[in-house]
């Protein structure tokens, strides 16, 4: 599967894509036929009766701006979800998010400090539309991690961890990746927000290349990408890192990243701010231990016999208790 696959026909597309709008408790189906402006109008109309306007999306981005798709190519089965803390936009031809937002700040750090890990159970997004969302069973054998868009670590309470494990903020990522050098630039991003306070990030995949899928068509990004807005200091920057065996990040201008990636994640910022790549801090040092493919496979063989020597074990047992008591 390629990227230009994910352009249905013109016929297609219109009937696909824009499904009439309907809204559950803070989640939004709004498929982005629309332009970014057109967007968010729909949004506060959708939401100014029965929500408040601090219960929508729109707080995730700057000047109240959500991520524009540039490439219409993008645009089709498209779904945007609101949760407690961050957006998404999922879509249905990849299965898998295409962005998701989220307005990072101190508070939040701390409070993911505070709590630490609370949960390491993904789920199905069941607010999706049938078919459009990724399972467990398409990761399941695939030799990938199911790679956080927002990482666990930025909630700041047990409720907004949970969601983060939704399925709809995850692609497929190498492990060397997921646990090594991306796990590195999110610890560093945190530390920016902690520094100034609070910083808006956007986190999503390149397809850019992408010829593989797992599972039902999950297509599998070439690269992973994240690119912060800094409101205080009014910069902006994007990490782009490599989703292979042997990862590598750059940074470069939010600018360049939209013109890779096919989305502009800050359309609410100034073309002049979005053009200049901000100096970004070098990622941390994991506290993961990375796994090779091969590791990986070895540790899936050896859950696997270990199940199946339970399993004989409880049958022989039950067997030897069938005898002693003929």
């Amino acid at each position: 599967m390629t990227p230009s696959a994910l352009v249905p026909s013109r016929v297609r597309r219109h009937d696909a894509a824009c499904r009439f709008l309907s809204w559950r408790k803070t989640v939004f189906r709004l498929p982005l036929c629309v332009s970014g402006a057109a967007l968010i109008t729909g949004l506060m109309l959708l939401t100014a009766d029965p929500l408040h306007a601090a219960e929508t999306c729109t707080q995730f981005g700057p000047e109240s701006a959500l991520p524009v798709l540039l490439n219409e190519k993008l645009q089709p089965r498209t779904t945007l979800l609101c949760n407690a803390a961050y957006a998404v936009l999922n879509s249905g031809e990849v299965h898998e998010p295409l962005w998701s937002a989220e307005y990072l700040d101190a508070d939040a750090v701390r409070g993911g400090r505070k709590i630490g890990r609370t949960t390491n159970t993904f789920v199905a997004d069941d607010r999706l539309p049938a078919g459009d969302g990724a399972t467990l069973a398409d990761y399941r054998g695939s030799g990938f991690d199911r790679g956080h868009m927002v990482p666990s670590a930025d909630a700041g309470t047990e409720e907004i961890q949970e969601q983060t494990f939704t399925l709809s903020n995850v692609v497929p990522q190498t492990a060397a990746l997921n646990e090594g050098i991306w796990t590195g630039v999110e610890m560093a991003v945190r530390a920016m927000a902690l520094r100034e306070g609070g910083v808006y990030v956007v986190t999503g995949p390149d397809f850019t290349g992408s010829s593989r899928a797992i599972g039902q068509n999950v297509l599998v990004p070439t690269a992973t990408w994240k690119a912060i807005y800094d409101p205080i200091r009014h910069e902006a920057g994007a990490y782009l890192c490599q989703n292979t065996d042997s990862p590598t990040c750059q940074t470069l201008s939010v600018a360049d990243l939209a013109e890779r990636i096919g989305i502009d994640p800050f359309p609410g910022v100034v073309e002049a701010v979005k053009a200049q790549a901000m100096t970004l801090p070098e990622p941390q040092a994991s506290p993961y231990a990375s796994r090779s493919r091969e590791n990986r496979d070895w540790e899936r063989l050896q859950k696997r016999l270990e199940r199946k020597l339970a399993r004989a074990g409880m049958k022989a047992l039950r067997h030897a208790l069938e005898q002693e008591q003929e």
